[in-house]
């Protein structure tokens, strides 16, 4: 799966199937989780010094079928927005892929479709577990990285700083029955996310997220303030 499915579904309770992070910040999120896919992938960098235009903007480097049909759609909006901020990006990547990833994942059998209304007014796409077994593998691998403290491959580190930037990892991982705090496990899972199994180009989509999630997050508190 892709990291932003997996991403979707460890934020989707498994019982309701609504989100236990704000909407907001959870499709800032599965947009980052694209962009980050993808410079894993090597098929997206950012910009470097000397290379024409302003460092640190989005490069396409390799333009050809990442074979799946989300990435492919993710890819061609990064190309059509070459050159741009990597926070410039998350946005339209964000755009509907909620609703995709749910889609796709109920086809799969992995969710039951299913639709709410928020506050009685507003739809939502929600997806209650129906196959539950690949998130409970994800999870296990997260708890061995978090808080049994194992080396985490690349795909689960990536993973974790996803979760960090959206400060949910201890709504993923009681720390409780390891003897951690939430503080403690914060503070493992910011290791994992600044460790060196990450590009530069991987680790700047990654604090690009960040910024975008902080802004979903400060937009949701003016509106809900207002």
């Amino acid at each position: 799966m892709l990291l932003a499915e997996d991403l979707l579904l460890l934020v989707t309770d498994d019982g309701t199937g609504q989100l236990i992070v704000p909407a907001a910040q959870v499709d800032a999120g599965l947009g980052g989780a694209n962009l980050v896919e993808l410079a894993l992938t090597n098929k997206v960098e950012l910009s470097a010094e000397g290379e024409g235009g302003k460092p640190g903007r989005v490069v396409v480097r390799d333009p050809s079928p990442a074979g799946d049909d989300v990435l492919d759609a993710a890819l061609a909006i990064l190309a059509a927005n070459q050159g741009r901020k990597p926070s410039a990006v998350i946005r339209p990547l964000s755009k509907n892929l909620r609703q995709a990833l749910y889609e796709r994942l109920a086809a799969a059998g992995v969710v039951r479709a299913g639709r709410g209304k928020i506050l009685g007014i507003f739809p939502t796409h929600t997806g209650p577990a129906q196959d539950a077994s690949h998130e409970a593998q994800v999870r296990e691998l997260l708890t061995q990285a978090l808080a049994q403290q194992a080396a985490p491959d690349s795909r689960t580190a990536a993973l974790i700083a996803l979760l960090h930037a959206l400060r949910c990892e201890h709504k993923i991982v009681d720390p409780a029955p390891y003897g951690l705090s939430r503080r403690q496990l914060a503070a493992r899972a910011e290791e994992i996310a600044q460790g060196n199994w990450a590009s530069g180009a991987v680790r700047k989509a990654i604090d690009e997220m960040n910024a975008a999630v902080l802004a979903a997050t400060t937009a949701a508190t003016v509106a809900t303030s207002g």
